[in-house]
């Protein structure tokens, strides 16, 4: 069972106000609100930005990269991008010092996880894990689009066809996540009777492990119009995603309010 360690003097940390410690060797945010003391992974479970320097408003941390909030005294993910709670660390304070004691990762085994497992609050309904014991399959491509779609070949029609496309992990489309940037069509130099469209989609994360999927769909969907002779796909990450991009559908879908 891992044990306490002691990591800061209560009066290091302001009220309100966050360090980063060392627990064993791992980074651990830890925060101060309304005289108690919270701790979590360091980590937005996103993409890996660091929660001790997000905006903390009340009881909640915003991901100083995409805005992801998470809730410090659970973990738990409260907006998108993130789906997935970060990990919660158990605290005490001792004679004006902050001990911190770190709880196992979710999965492993033995009393202790088990005992962190049952203490745990239920993640939200978008980041529970499955009950499955296999990973599920991977979502269907998107159905190819319309070819007798009503209207002439113009950005607003690209955009209806993506929302075809949905992101993987959160089930919107990329339309209403905000992701299309712009969409620019001209004449194809091999076909003159058709057109080369080009699509500027950005991603939640320079490293969004969905981003080679939601290419080659958004391109498979729009290369099924028979107007169009090829697609380009550019990603821009000027000026990066933030929550603020999706629209009112997106974001009752996601339960954001």
């Amino acid at each position: 069972m891992n044990r306490f360690v002691r990591v800061a003097a209560a009066t290091d940390i302001p009220d309100p106000g966050a360090i980063v410690v060392d627990v064993e060797g791992e980074p651990v945010a830890l925060f101060h609100v309304e005289g108690e003391f919270h701790a979590l992974d360091d980590v937005c479970t996103h993409d890996g930005g660091p929660l001790a320097s997000g905006e903390l408003v009340g009881h909640k941390v915003a991901c100083p990269r995409h805005g992801a909030r998470f809730d410090i005294r659970t973990g738990a993910a409260l907006s998108m991008p993130a789906v997935r709670a970060t990990r919660s660390h158990e605290v005490k304070v001792e004679e004006g010092a902050v001990w911190v004691r770190l709880r196992e990762v979710p999965g492993s085994t033995g009393p202790a996880a088990q005992a962190t497992q049952a203490s745990r609050p239920p993640l939200p309904i978008s980041a529970a894990p499955s009950a499955a014991t296999s990973p599920p399959p991977p979502p269907p491509s998107p159905a190819p689009a319309d070819a007798a779609a009503a209207g002439p070949l113009c950005e607003d029609r690209v955009r209806e066809l993506l929302k075809a496309v949905k992101d993987p992990e959160l089930f919107v489309n990329i339309v209403d996540l905000g992701l299309i940037y712009g969409v620019t069509i001209a004449p194809s130099a091999e076909q003159p009777d058709k057109r080369h469209v080009s699509v500027d989609m950005t991603m939640t994360s320079p490293a969004c492990p969905a981003g080679p999927q939601l290419i080659a769909d958004t391109k498979r969907t729009i290369l099924a119009v028979p107007e169009v002779a090829a697609v380009e796909v550019r990603i821009v990450m000027d000026p990066p995603w933030t929550p603020d991009r999706m629209t009112d559908d997106a974001r009752d879908q996601l339960g954001i309010f």
